[in-house]
């Protein structure tokens, strides 16, 4: 026997729940959009017409500036917590890290990696003498280009 929209929906959802952390809002929100989605999936075959042709709408799957946390960072494609979001997990998306930071309104210097990531790395290069040797390379630099 074949199964109802909220059946499906129920277990799509489910199984999103199992895999990540929720709340009640989220999951309610998911529910909704879920069926929506399904509802207009069944129209269309019922129809015999395609979907095509809509423009694509950004519904993160939470807030973004909200995405980048602590200890992990949110895909707001998929809902996935990753320490950094990596250029291949991005390509699953069909999106590079700029596309992803213009889709979701980050600047192009946003890291995409958790706080306390970024932290240890800033840490670790300021231990190594990196800016200073930064500011060594651009002042010649600019007096290489100033001698010309």
């Amino acid at each position: 026997m074949a199964k109802s929209l909220t059946e499906m929906t129920a277990e799509i959802i489910q199984s999103q729940i199992s895999s990540k952390q929720m709340t009640t809002d989220e999951i309610k929100v998911a529910l909704n959009e879920m069926f929506q989605t399904l509802k207009s999936l069944q129209a269309s075959e019922v129809s015999g017409t395609e979907i095509q042709g809509q423009p694509e709408e950004v519904n993160p799957v939470i807030d973004p500036k909200k995405s980048i946390q602590k200890n992990k960072v949110v895909c707001l494609e998929c809902g996935q917590e990753f320490k950094m979001l990596s250029p291949k997990h991005l390509k699953s998306h069909g999106l590079d890290s700029k596309e992803y930071r213009k889709k979701y309104g980050f600047s192009a210097r946003q890291p995409l990696c958790a706080k306390a990531l970024s932290e240890k790395r800033s840490q670790s290069g300021k231990e190594r003498g990196l800016p200073i040797n930064l500011r060594k390379a651009i002042d010649a630099r600019t007096k290489k280009t100033k001698v010309k």
